[in-house]
């Protein structure tokens, strides 16, 4: 059975926030939020929405590189959508592509880990 829209949204706003405010105190001088609990909520709040709605836009648009780099440019896609995060969101500051593109990474794999882990306690509590 598939989770419900509010539950995703839920979660990637959860890991969103957590991997910006994780990103942010790793290159703390690329990256900031306002260093308020507030900015960063807000900041993952509009990158779980961009994840959801921009994201797959931009993985169709690009398909041809996402294929021949086996996969490899979704971390450019990540980036991309940390960087139009940071345009849309005053309080989210990053310096350049790359503190976006490591942003990105951090986000998607908290993101992966937090969906697993969630996945994985599901599938225990049916057994």
């Amino acid at each position: 059975m598939h989770r419900s829209f509010a539950v995703r949204l839920l979660t990637r706003w959860f890991a969103s926030s957590l991997g910006l405010w994780l990103a942010a105190a790793l290159l703390s001088s690329h990256i900031s939020y306002g260093d308020t609990l507030g900015g960063v909520i807000g900041a993952g709040f509009l990158l779980a929405i961009l994840n959801m709605l921009l994201k797959p836009i931009l993985v169709v648009l690009s398909l041809p590189a996402v294929i021949l780099s086996l996969g490899l440019f979704m971390i450019v896609l990540n980036g991309v959508v940390v960087i139009v995060a940071s345009w849309l969101y005053a309080p989210l500051h990053i310096t350049g592509f790359w503190p976006a593109v490591f942003a990105g990474m951090v986000i998607g794999l908290l993101n992966w880990l937090i969906t697993a882990l969630l996945e994985e306690n599901k599938n225990h509590d049916r057994a």
